[in-house]
């Protein structure tokens, strides 16, 4: 968002420095220099706009970047319908899940199924996802009529995989995914700043401050307005998708998680547990909200085998699971709603676990069971999160636009869109604005005084995002004692 000096009617081009006193050339219709009255808000304005200048081209291909593959993963739903074999035709009577279970197992011999989802709708497919012998990890679709393995997705390498990978960590580990957490902190601070230059210093400033002027013959103009005035409408929403989206973020998420997903020490006292959290279920596909995901996964009891002494010989009965079926109808008997997922266990001690997390977050569960027993070892509902995990998982609803269905996908849609916009807005602004040869970051006045709420600010800032205060401090010190100091880099960057 540009500063007051390219708000009024015929904006300036370009701010000088004429006798050391700053001036503003005027363009368009009056091609006149007048000066800039120096002022401490005059300096804290610019000192603003500096910074606001940097961060945004620091963040702007990573913004873009996250815009267009959010973009690809909000409409995720319809995708897949469109990509994947998940409808069928209803035809006589569903087989039992272990008969499906079978067929998988027939035609992926020696694969690993991690875990089954039942049909959502009487016309939809089951979904069983399994790692093969090879190591790649898929999702198979199967007819719940017939048995019929209709078609595979591989996990790790489709479109939808390839859009989530790149907006959690562009594909780069965990290097990439600090860097975009830093991108988002720096986006609050974007939009922060941004409001702040945005703010009408003069009375009746409707036109440039809530309606672009498009009519305008003067580029920068219309660029400054069509940057200014969709971030101003747009400030709150994007911000929410910034904030939504840091849980699940590799710093900051997991010590978030760490302090706030925290439940009754006694919902776990009277059953054995393990030291793994329930993310490691599937770590292919979700498959336990992200408010249960650091709880402790219980283990069942391997009961004591039973002894045959028939005819002098002692023969040994195998303990035997209780099976996916009697795990479906426990699902069905808890009003588990469509589109749950049961978890198979994958050790001795491992669980079934029944999950989900509907478009309505207030629907998830996830319950653990013993896998020889059928009892009940853990069962978490949205109403024993506390306040913070319930805010996050219904902003997790929200970002992903599965709340409020077609209607939340394309408010997430418009958002995405005017990150867009003020990317490439902001781009363009700069390359009409910039000196030849140079950066052409707005200048840092002398003398700056110190500015107690803007430093309250920027201490709160880094005290909630500890890589904001971080790069903070080490930007800081780069302009101030090197920028400043070295005239060459002040040519160049300046």
């Amino acid at each position: 968002m540009m500063p007051e000096s390219e708000r009024v009617p015929h904006a300036p081009l370009s701010t000088t420095t004429h006798g050391g006193n700053p001036t503003v050339t005027v363009s368009a219709d009056n091609d006149t220099t007048v000066p800039l009255t120096e002022t401490p808000q005059s300096h804290f304005y610019r000192v603003i706009w500096r910074w606001h200048f940097y961060a945004g081209l620091l963040v702007i291909p990573i913004m873009v970047m996250l815009a267009i593959t959010g973009i690809i993963y909000l409409f995720k739903p319809q995708l897949d319908a469109l990509m994947y074999p998940q409808h069928v035709t209803p035809a006589g009577t569903v087989l039992s899940f272990e008969q499906q279970l079978d067929a998988v197992a027939a035609a992926y011999p020696a694969a690993t199924i991690s875990t089954l989802r039942p049909p959502a709708a009487a016309d939809r497919s089951s979904e069983v996802s399994l790692t093969t012998a090879q190591e790649q990890n898929l999702t198979v679709f199967v007819n719940p009529y017939t048995g019929q393995v209709l078609g595979a997705r591989d996990d790790d390498n489709n479109l939808q995989n390839w859009a989530v990978t790149m907006h959690g960590s562009m594909m780069l580990g965990t290097t990439g995914d600090l860097l975009i957490e830093l991108a988002a902190c720096w986006g609050l601070v974007l939009v922060l700043t941004g409001l702040y230059l945005w703010w009408p210093r003069r009375a009746n400033a409707v036109w440039g401050t809530l309606i672009p002027r498009f009519q305008t013959k003067n580029k920068r103009i219309f660029w400054r307005d069509l940057h200014a005035v969709p971030g101003f409408w747009g400030a709150i929403l994007i911000a929410f998708m910034i904030i939504s989206g840091l849980p699940w973020a590799g710093f900051w998420g997991d010590n978030f998680a760490q302090v706030w997903n925290r439940y009754p020490a006694g919902m776990w006292n009277d059953v054995p547990t393990s030291e793994l959290p329930a993310a490691v279920l599937n770590e292919q596909v979700k498959t336990v909200p992200w408010a249960v995901e650091i709880t402790p996964l219980p283990v069942s009891t391997l009961p004591h085998s039973g002894h045959d002494h028939g005819s002098g010989s002692e023969h040994e009965h195998e303990v035997e699971p209780i099976g996916v079926d009697a795990v479906a109808e426990f699902a069905a008997a808890q009003h588990a709603p469509p589109g749950y997922t049961i978890g198979l266990p994958q050790r001795v001690e491992g669980v079934y676990t029944i999950s989900a997390f509907p478009p309505d977050p207030r629907d998830q569960l996830t319950i653990h069971l013993d896998q020889y027993s059928g009892a009940v070892l853990a069962d978490i509902r949205w109403q024993d999160y506390s306040l913070v995990p319930q805010a996050v998982e219904l902003g997790i609803a929200l970002h992903q636009g599965t709340f409020g269905g077609l209607f939340n996908q394309l408010v997430m849609l418009a958002v995405c869109l005017v990150i867009i916009l003020l990317s490439v807005s902001g781009a363009v602004m700069w390359w009409l604005r910039r000196p030849q040869g140079r950066l052409g970051a707005p200048s840092m006045p002398a003398n700056f005084p110190l500015w107690r709420g803007a430093v309250l600010i920027l201490l709160v800032l880094a005290l909630i995002f500890p890589l904001v205060g971080a790069s903070l401090l080490v930007a800081l010190a780069f302009d101030y004692l090197l920028v400043q100091r070295v005239p060459a880099l002040q040519r160049v960057l300046n």
